[in-house]
């Protein structure tokens, strides 16, 4: 009796250290608040744990684990297994992904940004340059052409830029500057302070980020046209978390990442249909910039940040050209394809 009751406790306790081994939890770091730019991930949390019948979970971090910048710095440590970057906080650390954040690409909505992203993103040297950082590029975060919001009188003419104190990152904040703007890079969550405090005059985000930061309800006036381009915002996974996964929850997050970026596209859509109310409801003045200053601010910025763009690369043993022409051709099918 007395080995039977041992061989049924060792098998007890076996059977609870499988049970507990077969769960896993992972730790997501991002920042601000749930918004549009969140919704993909806390869709994949949900599916994640739905398809594993909750032995798969993750537990969504808003600021709590780590500063926005410091994100990948996180994944390549350990800190956590899961998170999102924009590309703009740390351009030297993913050199690659920044062909996305060119100015004027030509990318027109939501579908396409997450085909040239995905295009790029399943190139080898994305691939490459992320596993320095213990780090697998899993999905973007597909943003809308950025826009300005600012104070005092609309700046609807390309002199007016002459001086702007602008919010803006990456190409963006290069654009900006070759039209005689002064960029800065403070981060999403610095931004309404930035305005408020007079330190910028104008704040470039995507719509759902002026409503989730507040400089909408700083603002007199936003740019309905002015579309220069936008940031390119990663999730990445660490390779050593995804790797010791099971094959069953490996499965389960591969398959609801399409699923997940479907229901971010659909809850943005949705916010970009309220968008004209939400300006007349704050008293938010819609400036629409005419055609020929647009394609002013497009030449004196676009093919020379582009070309300075490509070339760094290739300096670096990067293939620029190969990335940029990648854009252009997944581009065009997608605008073919109806997207």
């Amino acid at each position: 009796m007395t080995k039977y009751l041992s061989g049924a406790a060792v098998c007890a306790i076996s059977f609870a250290f499988v049970t507990e081994a077969a769960a896993t939890e992972w730790n997501v770091s991002v920042w601000g608040k749930r918004r549009a730019f969140t919704e993909h991930i806390e869709k994949l949390a949900e599916l994640v744990s739905e398809k594993t019948g909750g032995d798969f979970t993750m537990n969504v971090s808003y600021g709590g684990l780590s500063k926005n910048r410091e994100n990948l710095d996180g994944i390549s440590i350990g800190a956590f297994e899961m998170a999102q970057f924009c590309a703009g906080y740390h351009r030297d650390k993913n050199r690659v992904v920044t062909v996305l954040e060119l100015p004027f690409l030509g990318v027109e909505n939501l579908e396409q940004e997450r085909a040239v992203s995905k295009a790029v993103y399943s190139h080898p040297a994305a691939a490459e340059e992320m596993a320095q950082w213990n780090a697998k590029l899993l999905m973007t975060s597909p943003m809308p052409q950025y826009n300005l919001v600012g104070t005092g009188e609309p700046r609807d003419e390309l002199a007016e830029f002459e001086g702007m104190r602008v919010r803006a990152t990456g190409g963006l904040g290069q654009a900006f500057e070759a039209v005689g703007a002064v960029p800065t890079s403070v981060t999403a969550t610095e931004a309404y302070q930035a305005m408020e405090s007079g330190v910028v005059d104008t704040v470039a985000f995507a719509q759902h980020a002026h409503l989730s930061f507040g400089t909408i309800n700083q603002a007199d006036w936003w740019t309905a046209n002015l579309n220069p381009g936008t940031v390119n915002c990663p999730v990445v996974v660490n390779i050593d978390a995804y790797e010791s996964l099971s094959d069953e929850h490996r499965e389960a997050l591969d398959s609801s990442i399409e699923e997940a970026l479907d229901h971010y596209l659909a809850n943005y859509a949705d916010l970009l249909k309220r968008w004209d109310s939400v300006l007349e409801e704050k008293g938010v003045q819609k400036v629409v910039l005419a055609p020929e200053v647009i394609e002013e601010f497009r030449a004196k910025a676009a093919v020379p940040i582009r070309d300075k763009w490509i070339a760094d690369m290739e300096a670096q043993g990067l293939p620029g050209q190969e990335l940029y022409d990648l854009v252009v051709k997944t581009l065009e099918e997608a605008k073919m394809g109806g997207s």
